[in-house]
């Protein structure tokens, strides 16, 4: 049950990666000449090794092959059948399919920001201060790793930080898991105590992606909300979940505090005076929507911007996938249409909404910024939303054609998705099985038939995330509180759609708590689209078997004109097993610890 032989045997073994942080901060690694003693003699190689704690974040823009929240969602279909996503979605997914398995990977940067926890004060030349601020910077890396273990697998293992005995036996380090409140206990108290030690804002460029108090809470609040959710919170459908000594892994009993306590902790974030919703305004100083909500992913560390990271590949598999294949794009990664269909019309009303105006009747007759004469009726009228994330048939691309180096003029090329169209199916593979393709985070200035990849950050966390967290646990927790109206409210107002109330040009508000349930939730897939939540989001709600499962739609690729293509038809059947709720710990991981339990159901 101890540990600091242990630790320091795991992190000598460790090969001391480079920093894929964010903005200028620690890109260097230590010599592998040196001995481990004296990297905490520096205060270079020092700050090098806290770079290969920061290095495990990892990257969530490749949805081909390093992360799965998309293709595994019901957002996307990830064209390509040889990505383990199509596979996994087909239901080809048992206890040792190894794609994906992040557990290693996390406990590895656990153990790495334990040992420079351990070893950083021994440093003669970082002055007391500096020495606990990296301390705590380590300490939110550290509890971060943990919380994305929880979110993956549901309850870790908290390795405890005690000293080893020099004849500790294998069966020392044979732990059982904690239940999932533990950790989320675990989790909050080390960023409660890292925070005095964390300064509040960024500071000069240099420190851009250093761990901030901002950044610090919100990894608090996402691990609340989390727990506060209907798989963690009184979930009887995991009442067998134990370890071997008969532990309970998941509370049995709902209990509506957590929900406060994931309000309390969106709240305290949202109230720093650092972050701000992203605003382009016109000259009147009105928002402008469209604007807005697609330069926020371009301008790095906006005032919405929490936590970014500087991949090294300038976030190439964004633009690639998600340019059209006339540009020299792939085409490649297809919302599903229900995750089309999710994004509300120009009145801010849902497209089953009577009052909506939606159609799927007929071709516009008139143009726009946004799409061509004969866009089918389903794009027209849409909000902004849909046209920053969404390439449909006959939409406009979002710059003109020479700077893509295509060689097909200087306007806005039209995009055809229809079978023998500019982007649509032939006889290659780079085409959308669902007839879109995510539009989103894809930069105007990339030139994606060169590969000349124009560079900025995956943004990790942004505010706009916990203005919708906060309004979902309020509504649990208080519901009828003005402030679940206020956040969504502001929300709707930068999308450019109209607000809840009963004004003028003003949508009529959810009646009960159920109705606000239901348009947060609403809100929350609309606004947070392509970023990786979807996933985790249908499944602490527990509706993922309702939504992840069965018939999924698109257009009907393989028509060879718009007319025929407006169609919808099922390009994919999918299985949702109760087991996918949690991921599966492979089972060479079980054999290396006799007290590990696997995740109901594998």
């Amino acid at each position: 049950m101890k540990r600091n032989i242990f630790f320091k045997t795991i992190c000598l073994m460790i090969v001391l990666t480079s920093l894929s942080a964010c903005k200028k901060f620690l890109d260097q690694v230590p010599d592998d000449k040196q001995t481990i003693d004296d990297v905490f003699k520096k205060k270079s190689e020092s700050e090098k090794y806290l770079a290969g704690v920061y290095s495990y974040i990892r990257q969530n823009t490749d949805w081909n092959t390093t992360s799965p929240w998309e293709g595994l969602s019901d957002e996307i279909d990830v064209t390509y059948n040889d990505y383990a996503t199509y596979s996994m979605n087909l239901g080809q997914w048992d206890q040792n399919r190894t794609d994906y398995n992040f557990w290693v990977h996390y406990y590895q940067g656990i153990r790495r920001a334990s040992y420079f926890i351990q070893r950083i004060p021994e440093n003669p030349e970082i002055e007391p201060q500096l020495i606990r601020q990296y301390i705590a910077e380590a300490r939110v890396l550290r509890a971060y790793f943990y919380s994305c273990i929880m979110a993956q697998y549901g309850p870790a293992i908290i390795l405890p930080d005690l000293p080893v005995p020099p004849d500790a036996s294998i069966d020392d380090f044979s732990f059982s898991r904690n239940s999932y409140d533990e950790c989320v206990n675990y989790v909050t108290s080390e960023i409660d105590k890292a925070i005095p030690d964390l300064p509040a804002s960024q500071g000069n460029t240099r420190e851009y992606g250093r761990i901030k108090k901002g950044m610090a809470l919100a990894i608090n609040a996402r691990t609340l909300l989390y727990a506060a959710s209907p798989l963690y919170n009184g979930n009887t459908d995991y009442a067998s979940f134990k370890n071997h000594d008969g532990k309970v892994l998941i509370s049995q009993v709902a209990d509506n505090n957590k929900w406060k306590k994931a309000a309390d902790a969106a709240k305290e974030l949202i109230d720093m005076p650092d972050y701000s919703l992203y605003k382009e305004l016109d000259a009147s100083g009105n928002i402008k929507p469209y604007e807005s909500l697609k330069n926020l992913w371009l301008k790095d560390w906006n005032s919405e911007v929490i936590l970014c990271k500087l991949n090294d590949d300038k976030n190439y598999s964004i633009d690639k996938n998600g340019s059209p294949y006339i540009l020299g794009g792939w085409s490649s990664w297809g919302p599903t249409q229900q995750s089309v269909d999710a994004y509300f019309t120009a009145n801010g009303r849902s497209i089953d909404d009577p009052e909506s105006g939606y159609t799927e009747s007929g071709f516009t007759t008139t143009a726009n910024n946004y799409y061509a004469a004969g866009t089918s009726n389903m794009y027209v009228n849409r909000e902004p939303r849909f046209y920053v994330n969404i390439t449909f048939n006959q939409s406009k691309w979002i710059n003109n054609a020479s700077n893509n180096n295509s060689g097909t003029g200087s306007s806005p090329i039209t995009i055809q998705l229809y079978k023998g169209g500019n982007s649509g199916q032939y006889t290659g593979r780079n085409w959308s099985r669902t007839g879109y393709v995510v539009r989103k985070m894809v930069n105007p200035n990339s030139k994606v038939g060169p590969d000349q990849i124009a560079d900025r950050a995956e943004i990790i966390f942004r505010l706009g995330e916990f203005y919708l967290s906060y309004a979902e646990a309020l509504n649990e927790y208080a519901p009828g509180s003005t402030d679940i109206k206020k956040y969504i409210n502001l929300i709707r107002e930068r999308a450019g759609i109209p607000q809840y109330g009963s004004g003028a040009n003003q949508v009529p508000e959810p009646a009960n708590q159920d109705a606000w349930r239901i348009a947060i939730r609403k809100e929350r897939r609309v606004e947070l689209a392509f970023e990786c939540h979807r996933y985790f989001d249908t499944r602490r709600w527990k509706i993922a078997e309702q939504s992840d499962g069965g018939a999924f739609y698109g257009m009907d690729v393989n028509a060879t004109n718009s007319l025929d293509f407006q169609k919808r038809v099922v390009f994919e059947t999918r299985v949702f097993l109760k087991r996918y709720y949690l991921w599966n710990i492979i089972q060479t991981e079980l054999n290396k610890n006799k007290n590990l339990i696997g995740n109901p159901g594998w």
